[in-house]
């Protein structure tokens, strides 16, 4: 957001979203995006924050998820990229590969993981190093599919252009 010009508070507010968007996972992981807004606006008031800010904040936490959520604020689509490109080996606490799932494979098979944006360009890029002994890029698609294309419209909700480049392919 700061690379992007937006106002100090606004990129505040976002780091502050970005923070707390995953609080919900505390109640349940089903439908966590939801209960995770209500906490966030509940913590946030007990703080004293203004509530046009607590409810920026609420509503982009309450809309990252990509079965119920989409981009509407800035803060949310920024929120989106973020959460959304987050897939890398490191996630992945269990190193025992006969008993991965799906998610656990595609997490494992990322050898490298970069987001980066080109502002001046008013562009985006997630490039991602896949191996594809461990999972095809296929695999990558079945999980991450409706994520790729929430990043896709959280970008374009921020007037910017949103690449995606696995193993030196760009896809989009």
């Amino acid at each position: 957001m700061q690379k992007l010009g937006y106002p100090e508070r606004t990129v505040e507010l976002t780091r502050i979203a970005g923070y707390l968007h995953d609080i919900g996972n505390c109640v349940n992981r089903v439908d966590h995006a939801h209960s995770g807004a209500i906490l966030a606006f509940d913590i946030l008031k007990d703080m004293g924050m203004p509530v046009e800010e607590r409810t920026e904040i609420m509503m982009a936490i309450g809309n990252h998820d990509e079965k119920t959520g989409t981009a509407v604020n800035d803060i949310s689509a920024a929120i989106i990229l973020a959460d959304k490109s987050d897939v890398h080996r490191d996630r992945v606490a269990n190193q025992n590969l006969s008993t991965f799932d799906i998610h656990d494979r595609v997490n494992y098979a990322v050898t490298n993981s970069n987001l980066s944006l080109d502002a001046k360009e008013r562009k985006i890029r997630l490039e991602l190093t896949i191996d594809t002994e461990i999972c095809p890029v296929l695999d990558y698609f079945e999980i991450f599919m409706d994520r790729t294309m929430m990043s896709k419209y959280a970008a374009k909700y921020l007037q910017i252009w949103f690449e995606l480049v696995i193993n030196g392919t760009k896809l989009l």
